[in-house]
């Protein structure tokens, strides 16, 4: 099994940071706003901390409370993992937000505490995420990118978008870094790309990079680059709509003139099709 080493200093400095954003994003909201509906089914801006606040209450050893109804019943909910989500946010739904930041700035204060105080043994060590089983490092990049998609998903319905000349912060890049690591198996198995093919994801725009997976019997591997080869599917597109995309937040049809294909043009519209890879 290969596992993802991680610098810990790079990795809780952007996690910490996005924290921070969130922490003063909240602090701006009108109450109005903390209602306002996400691109989440059935989440709030009040939910999306709401749900923040239970994950790293979790990882600090707080008990999930139990919800007023059985929350499997709704639409939204398809898994364990999103029931889990909903007991904490149906818990903390009444709370007002003032309060309800004080929780936030309160949970993540003492993770900083806990995770600075975290070993080198301890932060190489294998443990499961929701990426499998691997590093409690890559398990501290995949809540930044958690927690950067989440503040996102907030500005993006308040009216609060990040002007382009800020976007590519450490958070960024860290939570793009564990977007990236998702592609091999979304254009192997989710875009069914076949054996020998070479796709490129050129991101454009403040976030641009470029996301290379070779496929090689029926497995995506990422790679730095092809050897000199051309790809065999080059799909081009903003990065911050990637993020989109890959976070199930909005769909390719709502953004029909936006990617651009060359190459086997059938391969890279599945890609794109099932780029949404989020649980």
């Amino acid at each position: 099994m290969s596992i993802t080493a991680l610098d810990k200093t790079d990795i809780l400095d952007g996690l910490f940071e996005v924290w921070d954003d969130i922490t003063a994003l909240g602090a701006q909201l009108t109450d109005a706003q903390w209602q306002t509906p996400t691109a989440l089914p059935g989440w709030s801006v009040h939910d999306v901390i709401a749900h923040l606040i239970g994950i790293e209450s979790m990882l600090q050893g707080v008990d999930t409370p139990e919800a007023d109804i059985d929350v499997t019943t709704l639409d939204h909910v398809r898994n364990d993992i999103g029931a889990l989500n909903e007991r904490w946010i149906r818990t903390l739904r009444s709370v007002e937000p003032a309060a309800l930041l004080d929780q936030w700035r309160t949970v993540t204060a003492q993770r900083r505490e806990a995770l600075t105080a975290i070993g080198a043994d301890d932060w190489n060590a294998v443990t499961a995420t929701p990426a499998g089983p691997d590093s409690y490092g890559r398990f501290m990049r995949i809540r930044i990118f958690d927690c950067w998609m989440h503040e996102h998903d907030i500005r993006e319905v308040v009216g609060r978008p990040v002007a382009d000349d800020a976007v590519h912060t450490r958070p960024a890049r860290l939570a793009l870094d564990e977007m990236a690591a998702a592609m091999g198996l979304v254009v192997a198995r989710r875009g069914q790309a076949p054996d020998g093919a070479r796709v490129r994801i050129a991101l454009t725009g403040p976030l641009a990079r470029n996301i290379d997976v070779a496929v090689q019997d029926r497995r995506g591997h990422v790679v730095g680059d092809f050897g000199g080869a051309q790809p065999t599917t080059l799909i081009e597109m903003d990065g911050f709509l990637f993020t989109r995309l890959a976070g199930g937040r909005t769909t390719p049809a709502q953004h029909p003139d936006a990617v651009t294909y060359r190459g086997d043009e059938a391969v890279g519209r599945r890609i794109v099709d099932n780029l949404d890879y989020v649980i």
